[in-house]
């Protein structure tokens, strides 16, 4: 892919190499003079010293030919502006803006976003899902916050428990997507039984997670 990163900071820096590494043809745009002659010392793509709010700039960085777009500086109201840009005036395919203020992560889906990358939810998130006792954990919210991937963690009497894929009637707008089973990852069939401590993984509705933990853990 032809990927365009704004930001040359760590999140930036890191990300360009590792894309690189993965054979991606990366660009990169960076205000900071200095940390773009650092950076092409160190990698081999294309390094633009500029603004990435300017089209012009953006044109310079490939962004015509770019397949996504990543706005990582540390700046909300930039990576906003830019993945706007690229969004509207280059109509890239994929943006992906990240959030520095969790309060401005609505704001960025609402106008249109592909993938706001909010790093404190992403952290949180981690917390809960390898150290928190709860039932339930949001993993990742997309198609601008009206879809989740959510995991639940089956406990010993939940009203699912020993029943096939098949006889469970899911709530509206929510479906299974995989069931992790200590160390097995298993894609649902119709006559797979459910078992005390499997890992649920299923997409649903924003605001239909009330429903679906009712149904598989058997309380509101």
């Amino acid at each position: 892919m032809n990927i365009v990163i704004i930001g040359a900071g760590k999140v930036g820096y890191y990300l360009a190499k590792r894309l690189y590494q993965n054979k991606h043809a990366v660009s990169i745009i960076e205000k900071d003079r200095i940390v773009c002659d650092e950076l092409a010392k160190q990698l081999d793509i294309l390094v633009i010293n500029g603004d990435g709010c300017e089209p012009d700039i953006l044109e310079q960085a490939g962004i015509t030919r770019a397949d996504v777009l990543a706005a990582v500086t540390g700046d909300d109201e930039d990576n906003l502006i830019i993945c706007q840009l690229a969004k509207e005036k280059f109509k890239v395919h994929r943006t992906v803006g990240r959030v520095n203020n969790p309060d401005n992560e609505k704001t960025f889906s609402e106008l249109g976003i592909d993938v706001p990358v909010d790093d404190t939810k992403i952290i949180a998130k981690i917390i809960e899902e390898e150290a928190s006792y709860s039932d339930f954990v949001n993993l990742l919210s997309f198609k601008r916050g009206k879809l989740a991937i959510v995991r639940v963690d089956l406990p010993k009497d939940s009203p699912v428990i020993g029943k096939s894929v098949h006889e469970i009637t899911w709530p509206e707008n929510s479906t299974l997507v995989s069931i992790l089973r200590a160390e097995e990852v298993i894609i649902p069939k119709g006559d797979t039984v459910l078992k005390p401590g499997d890992d649920i993984i299923a997409l649903t509705l924003i605001g239909n997670e009330p429903s679906l933990l009712s149904l598989l853990v058997g309380k509101l």
